[in-house]
């Protein structure tokens, strides 16, 4: 036992700050304007559902904040569940990560990835002959097979990057972001200078007191929004690398969603004076465009394209590095308390978790080949608002379990804000049961999966206590 390796916390506050920014922006900010205007057809209403969706997600990191500054160590709420919660309800939620959150968080910033690449350098056809091949008429595995194989390849590849070290990882985020800034504020500062603005465009009053948009379609439309603010939380995963992490999290994860709340409105002002509502709903229905690419198409034609491309694909790799790095953690600290397979609890000579990240990589790859974009982001949202509002209700009990604990931080607004949040999480459950039953079954099914597998490694871990080898 004395030569056993333990994570070591190199990562100070600014690393913080760089992995909530670098885990949030990815796709949502470039793709997620489209079905939000197809869903509320009306700029200021876009543009209310990102602030609500900005504050409501400052309301969840807040309450997260205060959770984090009590209990922060490696793996985040799995570490918060086990202590507000019990055993199971933690396993649950690691077991959600694996197999559908934060694996399918992953898939999906690849695969917009490989999109983006493909706009820049067609990706030939791979199995034409296969593409119609379904499982269940709801999985279609080889449909634009060339692009989710770009995908697999570059999940693969970023896995073995963060195999080779957490410095490694971090030093790749941190330069990527600096890339990604300077590319958002260039497009913002063009955009808005140019002959092409029209600041009529999200000024557009008409369907603001018309009635067009109903409480349930505005909760639909914060789904797209919630993916572009979706990551947050995933730096409570590296708790045990990250140094004073009691204070260091709370502050960074604050900061950090404050950073791109305001980097998102400036964004998407910006799209919203370069494309019409019209334009919007015609991106979404193609399917196969991108609603940034269009805006910066108009005032900079081809080369713009290829830039903004660039830019994707920049900041996509960012999130997707981002989220394999973080996200193996949560599935190395269950193993260490024996709540997943033993191996995954394993250090390598960089002291990372390899195997964690290897069989994460390995679904993810899978994931891949189950769905498109928005099929899966949807998923996404709706599993991770369960566990947000649970994190969120732990205030609540934490507060009654351990009234005199000392608290780095307290969630500003308590009760309100905590409460607030919580009664959103319930009535976004409740609005995508209904408004996207097919997404919610697979995320219900994927979830409750884990019932059998606890009850599996209970009755193994009480057969190695019974063991006498193990005496």
């Amino acid at each position: 036992m004395g030569n056993q390796r333990n994570l070591v916390r190199t990562l100070g506050l600014g690393y913080v700050v760089i992995f909530v920014v670098a885990n949030i922006i990815g796709s949502g900010v470039y793709k997620k304007i489209a079905p939000m205007a197809a869903e509320l057809h009306s700029s200021v209403w876009i543009l209310i559902a990102w602030i609500v969706g900005g504050i409501i997600t400052l309301f969840g990191a807040l309450s997260n904040a205060e959770v984090a500054g009590l209990l922060a160590d490696t793996g985040g709420e799995f570490i918060y569940f086990k202590k507000i919660y019990n055993r199971f309800f933690a396993f649950l939620y690691g077991w959600s990560l694996f197999t559908v959150i934060q694996t399918a968080t992953i898939s999906s910033l690849a695969y917009v990835f490989a999109q983006s690449l493909n706009s820049i350098i067609p990706i030939p056809e791979i199995l034409p002959s296969m593409q119609h091949f379904t499982i269940g008429g709801v999985f279609y595995p080889f449909q634009d097979f060339g692009v989710k194989l770009v995908a697999i390849l570059l999940i693969l590849f970023l896995t073995s990057v963060n195999i080779s070290g957490l410095k490694t990882g971090a030093g790749v985020s941190r330069a990527i972001m600096m890339l990604v800034f300077t590319g958002l504020g260039v497009i913002v500062i063009f955009g808005l200078g140019s002959g092409h603005a029209r600041p009529a465009n999200f000024m557009e009053m008409s369907n603001v007191t018309s009635g067009a948009v109903t409480l349930s379609s505005f909760y639909t439309a914060m789904l797209a929004a919630f993916w572009a603010y979706q990551g947050w939380v995933s730096v409570g995963f590296i708790g045990g690398e990250v140094k004073n992490p009691r204070s260091n999290i709370p502050k960074g994860i604050v900061l950090g969603v404050l950073v791109v709340i305001f980097i998102y409105l400036l964004v998407n002002v910006t799209y919203l004076t370069l494309l019409s509502i019209p334009q919007l709903e015609q991106i979404y229905a193609a399917g196969n465009q991108i609603a940034a690419v269009e805006a910066v198409r108009s005032f900079w034609g081809s080369g713009g394209v290829l830039f903004i491309s660039l830019l994707i694909l920049l900041t996509t790799l960012g999130c997707t590095n981002a989220s394999i790095l973080t996200g193996a953690r949560p599935y190395y600290a269950m193993a260490k308390d024996r709540l997943f397979f033993s191996g995954i609890g394993k250090l390598n000579k960089a002291n990372v978790p390899s195997n964690s990240l290897l069989w994460q990589g390995i679904w993810s790859s899978v994931l891949v080949l189950s769905g498109t974009f928005d099929q899966l982001t949807d998923m996404i949202i709706f599993a991770v608002f369960i566990f947000y509002g649970a994190t969120s209700l732990g205030v609540f009990i934490l507060r009654s379990k351990m009234p005199d604990a000392h608290r780095p931080y307290k969630v500003w607004g308590y009760p309100v804000v905590p409460a607030i949040f919580i009664l959103f999480c319930i009535g976004l459950f409740v609005n995508t049961i209904v408004t996207r039953p097919r997404e919610a079954a697979i995320g219900m099914t994927l979830i409750l999966a884990g019932i059998p597998v606890y009850l599996w490694l209970q009755r193994r871990n009480l057969k190695t206590e019974d063991s006498p080898e193990e005496k």
